[in-house]
C-alpha cells in the first residue's frame, strides 16, 4: 500500500480464527469521533459512512486521544518527508459538528489502531482493528491478510485527516469539568478533592 510511515498500536491485541472482516472506505463521506450518554458515563465511538453504509465502533477515550495527537505527527511528518501540503488548520469546508448517524450500532470494540500514510493515494489511512481473545501479530495491520481481527479501514485526504482529529480533540475535551484544585474530573454529584482532606466538590463550586 505505498509507502507506509510506522504503525501504532496499543491496548490488547487480539485475533479470531476465523476469517475476517475488512471495511475499506476509500472515500467516506463523513469519518467523525462521538460520544453517547452524559459527561462522566460517556460511550466513545468512531463512526464511518460512505453511501449507504454505516459503521460504528467503540473504543477508550484515551485511544481517541491518541489517534488524534498521533495523527497531528503524521501529518508533519508527511509534510517534511514528502513536501505534501498539509493544512495546519482543519479547512472550514471539512469541519463536521453535527451528532453521530443514528442508529449507532457497535459493530465491534476496538483493539489495535494502526496509523500509515499511502503514498499513492496522498491519503492517511486509519484502521481500527477489533479486540479479541489472542494476541494478533503486528503484520495484520494495515494488510489484507484472511487471518486477524475484523477492521475498519479509513482513507483520508489531509485536510479531511486535520478535521478528523480537531473534532477528536474537541469531543475528548467536553466531558466533565477538571477540578481547579486536583485537575481531577467533576462528578455532578460532587468529587472528593485529596487536596481539601476529603472535602466534597461539585461543579458548582
Amino acid at each position: 500500500m505505498g509507502e507506509d510511515l510506522p504503525t501504532i498500536s496499543a491496548w490488547p491485541r487480539v485475533v479470531s480464527a476465523m476469517a475476517r472482516v475488512i471495511h475499506v472506505f476509500r472515500a467516506p463521506d463523513r469519518f467523525i469521533a462521538g460520544t453517547v450518554g452524559q459527561p462522566g458515563d460517556r460511550t466513545f465511538y468512531l463512526q464511518a459512512s460512505e453511501q449507504s453504509r454505516l459503521i460504528s465502533v467503540a473504543l477508550e477515550k484515551q485511544q481517541v486521544q491518541v489517534l488524534a495527537e498521533r495523527i497531528g505527527s503524521l501529518l508533519e511528518e508527511v509534510h517534511r518527508r514528502f513536501g505534501t501540503d498539509v493544512p495546519e488548520d482543519a479547512p472550514p469546508d471539512d469541519l463536521d459538528t453535527q451528532p453521530l448517524d443514528v442508529p449507532v450500532e457497535e459493530e465491534f470494540r476496538v483493539g489495535t489502531m494502526g496509523l500509515g500514510w499511502d503514498a499513492e493515494s496522498k491519503a492517511v489511512v486509519i484502521e481500527l482493528l477489533a479486540v479479541s481473545e489472542e494476541e494478533v501479530d503486528e503484520a495484520v495491520v494495515l494488510d489484507d491478510t484472511e487471518e486477524g481481527p475484523d477492521a475498519v479501514r479509513v482513507f483520508l485526504s489531509p485536510s479531511a485527516a486535520r478535521a478528523f482529529a480537531d473534532r477528536a480533540d474537541r469531543v475528548v475535551n467536553a466531558g466533565r469539568k477538571p477540578c481547579p484544585l486536583c485537575n481531577e474530573p467533576l462528578d455532578a454529584d460532587g468529587h472528593i478533592c485529596p487536596r481539601q482532606n476529603g472535602y466534597r466538590r461539585t461543579e458548582e463550586d
